[in-house]
Parts: structure tokens; C-alpha cells; sequence
């Protein structure tokens, strides 16, 4: 079960930081060679931004059906939809073969990608924690979310080769090993969700025939304020990792100069670190509740924003490694009782609904626009850093002030019992 959980959020952020990397480092020169570097930057940023608009559309549809049908059917078809999308963007010919038909078919496959993304994080994550004994549900839900650091970790160590490669072949062919690697991590992961049984929370609904008819407009009318709440507290973790990884490697290769082998073996190293810190600190949360444990982790990143920039400023190999390490730690702390607290957030009939639009708004309106954000705020600066370090840490607050004011939920029940929202919220 927790390998059918984690492989779709290792696959979701492996496509989506694959893609992220590379428009960073080379999609300016592959799909807008017409335009100056800093204006085809922006433009290959922006599509990375599109594939966040299909997201909610995901999320709702994936969710309804997630709710209605059950979770299994939903996390096969995404995870197809998925794969496809990534494998082909690595098939499409560059602005020199086709012209502008080249980033218009970028688009759409982005918007297919996000699509299916929509729909994949909310019911991973509740995939595992519906699953989960009494009293473990921090723990087994940390562990889609160290999917996120799975899949960095291999979409950066994909990239240390190919990015390697001579000019020359890393533009012709090279960029397009990483997307059509994407298929061997489908293959796996169908082999796993093809042979899991549903889970016993939804088991339990399709039994008692309670489902909801219209899971989204259930869950908007009885807990508006739980989704919000959910948008809120997955803010850090977006603008956060778009910041560290797409926006970071095109600012410290292009910018200050870090070899590009040096800052991808930093992300490596904090990958390790963070994937640890995330299943410690899911673990800590199921004694000491959700709020405090997240909290302290949004502190943490908040203040470590700054360090994170003047380490990686510096270009010295063990300030680079040790400043990013510290930053992807201090991560582990969101997104170890992030996976738990969003699926405690909403009762069984409403939770795919209710999780997957809190991830996808959170996307939609912080993930989607930073890079590109953080791209401007550089340039209308002069190169100034405190722009970008201001508008984290202010997002960062946001977040963490709407989850200290909310109430704890690590304690409530889970089972169904006709309810679609949770009892710690709705009391």
C-alpha cells in the first residue's frame, strides 16, 4: 500500500521537476530562440505555469469520481495519464523543425500533465492514510510526501548526466532522456496499483451506500473554511521547492556562476536529508499533533531563506551543499504531518473532493507563478535578493498563521459514519 502511495507522488514531482529543470536551463534556447535569453526565460517559465491551470479541473473531476467510484480507479487512470503526457513532451521537435507548432504542443501536453497531477497528489496521500493503524497516521502519510523528495532526487540525478553532455547533443537529443524515462516509473507503479484492493474507509461508504452525489459541491458548502485551511497550509511546500529548484538553478548557473554539477549534487544531498526529516517529523506529529510540528517547520524555512540564497552566493562547494541540505530539513517538517492533516481535514465522502481542491488552489495560485515571480522580482531589483526572500517568507507566514488558528485534528476518527467533515473542525 505505501509503495502505491509514494510512487505517485515520486512520479508526480519527477515530471513536474523534470520539466521545471529543464525549461530553467535550456527550454529558452529549444522553444523561444527567438527571443532575448531573460524574455524566453519568462516564456518557458510560463510554461511550466500552464500545466498548473489544468490542475483543479483534475483534482475535482479525479475527485468526484475518487469519492463516487473509488480510489483505486482514480490513482490507475492518473497515473497513465500521467506517464503519457510526460514521455511525449520528451517526443515533440523543437522551434528549428516545426516552428511555433513546438510550444503549442508544449502546452498541451503540459496541461494534460497537470490534468493528471491534479487528480494524483490528494488521493495518494489519503491512499496511505486511510490505510494507516490508529495513532500512525503522521507516519504513513509522510511517506507520499517523501515522495516528493523521491522524485527530485531522481530527476536530479537524471539530469547530472544528460546535462553533462557536449552542447551540441544535449540540445539535439540529450534534454529528452529524462522525459522518456518517465515511462519505466508508469510501468512500476501500474504494477503496483493494479493488484492493491480499495481502502477500508471508502470500503466501508460503498457498503453502507452512503456516497455523496456531488462530492465537490458537498464539500464547498459544508467545509469551505477545511479547503481553504488545505490551500493555505500547502502554500510553503510550493513556493518553496519552485524556489530551491526550478527558480535556483537557472539564478546560481546563469547569474552567480555555480557550476551546474555542484548545485544538482547539492539538491541530491538535501534530498536524502529531507526525505528523512520528512518521515521524522510525520512520525513526531501522530505524538505531539499536526499544528505544532508543521508550524515549526514553516518557521524554520522562513528563516532559512536567506541563508539558503547567501550559502548558494558564496559558490563554495561546501556552503552551497550545507545551505540547501539545512533548507530541504527544514522542508522535512511541512511535509512529514502535511499528508495526514489534509485527509483529517474532510470525512470520507468528501475527502478526495476536499484534499485534491486545497493541493490544487495552493498550486494554481503560489506554485504556478513563482518561478517566473521570482525571475521578475530579480530583474526589477538589479539582482537583489530581498524581493524574493520578502515574498517567501510572507507566504510562509500566511500559512503557518492559518494552521496555528485552526484546531488540531491528529485525534478525531477517520470512519465514515455518515459524516463528510471532521468532527475536529466541525465541532
Amino acid at each position: 500500500m505505501l509503495a502505491a502511495s509514494v510512487i505517485g507522488t515520486t512520479l508526480e514531482w519527477y515530471d513536474y521537476l523534470v520539466y521545471g529543470t529543464f525549461a530553467a536551463l535550456l527550454f529558452n534556447k529549444l522553444f523561444f530562440p527567438s527571443l532575448s535569453p531573460l524574455t524566453g526565460t519568462l516564456a518557458a517559465f510560463g510554461t511550466f505555469a500552464v500545466g498548473f491551470l489544468a490542475r483543479p479541473l483534475g483534482g475535482i473531476i479525479a475527485g468526484h469520481y475518487g469519492d463516487r467510484v473509488g480510489r483505486k480507479s482514480m490513482m490507475i487512470l492518473t497515473m497513465l495519464l500521467m506517464g503519457a503526457s510526460t514521455t511525449l513532451i520528451g517526443c515533440v521537435p523543437t522551434y528549428d523543425s516545426i516552428g511555433v507548432a513546438a510550444p503549442v504542443l508544449i502546452v498541451v501536453l503540459r496541461i494534460l500533465q497537470g490534468f493528471a497531477i491534479g487528480g494524483e497528489l490528494g488521493g495518494s496521500v489519503l491512499l496511505a492514510v486511510e490505510y494507516a493503524p490508529p495513532g500512525r497516521r503522521g507516519f504513513y502519510g509522510s511517506w507520499p510526501s517523501m515522495g516528493a523528495f523521491a522524485g527530485l532526487f531522481l530527476s536530479m540525478l537524471v539530469a547530472i548526466p544528460v546535462t553533462a553532455l557536449p552542447d551540441e547533443q544535449l540540445l539535439s537529443w540529450g534534454w529528452r532522456i529524462p522525459f522518456l524515462a518517465s515511462i519505466v516509473l508508469v510501468g512500476i507503479g501500474m504494477f503496483v496499483r493494479v493488484a492493491l484492493a480499495e481502502t477500508p474507509a471508502f470500503s466501508e461508504v460503498r457498503e453502507s451506500g452512503t456516497e455523496v452525489r456531488l462530492p465537490i459541491v458537498e464539500v464547498l458548502r459544508r467545509s469551505p473554511r477545511n479547503v481553504l485551511l488545505a490551500a493555505a497550509a500547502y502554500i510553503p511546500n510550493n513556493v518553496t521547492t519552485y524556489i530551491a529548484v526550478v527558480f535556483m538553478l537557472s539564478y546560481a548557473t546563469d547569474d552567480l556562476g555555480v557550476p551546474r554539477s555542484l548545485y544538482i549534487t547539492a539538491v541530491l544531498i538535501g534530498c536524502v536529508c529531507g526525505a528523512a526529516a520528512t518521515l521524522f517529523f510525520g512520525s513526531l506529529s501522530d505524538r505531539y499533533g499536526r499544528r505544532p510540528v508543521y508550524v515549526a517547520g514553516v518557521a524554520a524555512v522562513a528563516l532559512l531563506t536567506f541563508p539558503l540564497f547567501w550559502s548558494v552566493g558564496t559558490a563554495t562547494p561546501v556552503f552551497v551543499c550545507a545551505g540547501v541540505t539545512v533548507f530541504f530539513f527544514a522542508k522535512g517538517a511541512i511535509l512529514g504531518p502535511q499528508g495526514a492533516y489534509f485527509t483529517e481535514l474532510f470525512g470520507t465522502q468528501v475527502r478526495y473532493s476536499g484534499a485534491s481542491l486545497g493541493y490544487n488552489l495552493a498550486a494554481i495560485l503560489v506554485g504556478a507563478p513563482t518561478p517566473a515571480i521570482a525571475t521578475g522580482l530579480l530583474a526589477w531589483s538589479d539582482g537583489a535578493i530581498w524581493p524574493i526572500v520578502l515574498y517567501v517568507v510572507a507566504l510562509c507566514a500566511l500559512a503557518g498563521c492559518a494552521v496555528w488558528f485552526a484546531k488540531e485534528t491528529a485525534h478525531h476518527s477517520l470512519s465514515p459514519a455518515g459524516a463528510t467533515k471532521a468532527p475536529a473542525i466541525a465541532e
